[in-house]
């Protein structure tokens, strides 16, 4: 069952968002997501959190500026996934541009997993470095960096993910870290290594290492930040829309790495229309496909090349990658759903499965397609070593997944071999001939967290538009704003009668809505079933391009009968 809601919004707020100038509707939207105050929409540089306020940042900036000083060896030890891609890329360039003696190592998910683990410092200690430096893992590695330390490496963590009951003992950074006053917890992995560099580059200043100079313009970065932390999915609270948005200005004006743009071209789309959306579900899958089926270097190396024919080679590379993912996916999609036919999915509060040829690089992106489906949370595991499964998890609003996680293995111990992640999504390892006691522990566990009604989806939207509101300079307006993760992307709904309709490319309505005397150009995706003459919908306004044209379309995400 389903319900459509109007977003609720303060009125006052919206008046002084129109008397600062804001158009009447989209004081109305940003009043919905929070905003109450014009300077909390400013993208300035200026506005962002100080670095100062990290703990520990000013400590590891020294730590890295002494390093630099007695010509260490660096070596970053990177995720396997967008963020981690790009928060490598940011530490490398930096870096460099500071004069220091780097290289970097990404595990392969397939032979070592994730994180820090002593496999991967063994393999580390092989390129004979001074100081390892996590980005976007290291928090949980508390194994890893003892063996580090047996070995007489020293380790910087810089991660973003919530810490468990026991720290590492190392340096970290990391704003979810306990006593750390970063007014935001929502920084991504890329975020928290940018302002790493932020921090390195101030004590470098001080210690006169730019001569009359005042050293690179980390600026510059800010388009790796930008995608990292959009395909990463973390909450885009101020101090990220600020970094998102100065991201897109640099891809908007082509001044992005040779990758990015080449990524861009490689999707057929248009850097100069550079969009959330874009950074989200184009460019994000295509980076994240080399992590998935092969190795995150190849997509380290696009995001780290200056020539701009090696990165389009590259780029190719890796869109071939995200196609052989999409065809991996589709297959396990209608396994999961066979699998599913067989069981009641409204009488589960979570939805675990299993299947021993399954992918372990897709498991995650068919967990967040189950969870979509049914609006439940859902785990999806595929083979790992032997004897053990890999899981990946996604959540709905109401239910954290890692503190679910954690609920779990304190009431059923040695169920859970090691967990990790944060509220909508979490990875896990558990033994294969546990699997059907982790099933039932799981629905056990989401049964205690949630209510009946927390399973009932409910589409927010931002109301219903007037007929004059149908206007693709609305559409394209809302396009080049930051919208995303806790600052959803603006939704309406409405009643349409259903003009025309056909399927196109086998999967696919193209319709012609009436709605106010207007008839609209609509697309519903992954759906070839006609629809009733009359429907109530919720959708999205959009700019759609074809051979040179640009025109209105409406991107319908749900439809009930009217």
């Amino acid at each position: 069952m389903s319900t459509i809601r109007t977003r609720p919004y303060q009125s006052t707020h919206v008046e002084q968002l129109v008397s600062s100038g804001l158009p009447p509707l989209f004081a109305r939207l940003y009043a919905a997501r929070g905003v109450s105050h014009p300077g909390d929409l400013e993208t300035g540089l200026d506005k962002l959190i100080p670095f100062h306020q990290l703990k520990n940042v000013e400590a590891a900036a020294s730590r890295l500026a002494d390093a630099i000083a007695h010509r260490e060896r660096l070596l970053i030890v990177a995720d396997y996934d967008s963020d981690g891609a790009t928060a490598c890329a940011v530490a490398m360039r930096a870096l460099n541009a500071m004069g220091a003696t780097v290289d970097f190592i990404v595990p392969n998910r397939f032979e070592y997993g994730y994180g820090l683990t002593p496999e991967i410092v063994e393999l580390a200690a092989q390129r004979q470095p001074d100081l390892l430096i996590t980005v976007d893992n290291g928090i949980a590695s508390v194994d890893g960096i003892q063996a580090a330390k047996t070995l007489g490496i020293d380790v910087l963590v810089t991660d973003h993910h919530l810490p468990g009951d026991t720290l590492p003992e190392a340096l970290i950074v990391n704003p979810n870290q306990p006593d750390c006053p970063f007014p935001s917890k929502s920084l991504a992995g890329v975020g928290v290594i940018f302002y790493v560099m932020l921090a390195l580059r101030a004590e470098l200043r001080q210690r006169g290492a730019f001569g009359d100079g005042s050293g690179p313009n980390l600026g510059n970065l800010l388009d790796l930040v930008a995608l990292g932390t959009v395909a990463d999915v973390v909450k885009l609270d101020h101090n990220n829309r600020i970094l998102v948005s100065q991201g897109l200005a640099r891809m908007r004006a082509g001044r992005a790495v040779p990758g990015i743009l080449s990524l861009f071209r490689i999707a057929g789309r248009q850097f100069a229309q550079a969009s959330c959306f874009d950074l989200g579900f184009t460019l994000g899958p295509r980076l994240n496909a080399a992590g998935r089926l092969d190795d995150m270097s190849l997509g380290i190396a696009c995001l780290l090349t200056d020539n701009v024919d090696h990165a389009l080679a590259l780029a190719s590379e890796l869109d071939r990658l995200n196609r052989e993912r999409r065809n991996i996916e589709s297959g396990m999609q209608e396994e999961a759903l066979a699998i599913l036919d067989g069981l009641n999915a409204d009488d589960r509060y979570a939805i675990s499965l299993y299947r021993n040829d399954w992918h372990q690089g897709v498991i995650g992106i068919l967990a967040s397609r189950v969870k979509d489906r049914f609006h439940r949370p859902t785990i999806v595991f595929a083979p790992g070593h032997e004897g053990e499964i890999k899981g990946s998890g996604r959540s709905i609003g109401p239910l954290h997944l890692r503190d679910a996680l954690d609920l779990l293995s304190k009431r059923y111990p040695n169920l859970i071999l090691k967990f990790g992640g944060h509220a909508a999504a979490a990875g896990l390892t558990i033994r294969e001939c546990d699997f059907e006691h982790f099933k039932q522990a799981f629905d056990d566990v989401a049964r205690s967290l949630l209510h009946a009604d927390d399973l009932a989806r409910e589409f927010l939207t931002d109301g219903e538009l007037s007929a004059r509101e149908f206007s693709l300079d609305i559409a394209a307006n809302l396009n080049r704003h930051v919208w995303g993760q806790g600052f959803p992307q603006p939704a309406f709904h409405g009643e349409f009668h259903v003009a025309n309709q056909r399927v196109v490319a086998d999967r696919h309505l193209k319709l012609k809505l009436a709605n106010q005397g207007q008839v609209l150009d609509a697309m519903l995706f992954n759906h070839a079933t006609p629809l009733p003459e009359r429907v109530r919908a919720v959708y999205r306004l959009s700019a759609n391009e074809y051979n040179g044209n640009t025109t209105l379309q409406l991107i319908l995400e749900h439809w009930e009968t009217a």
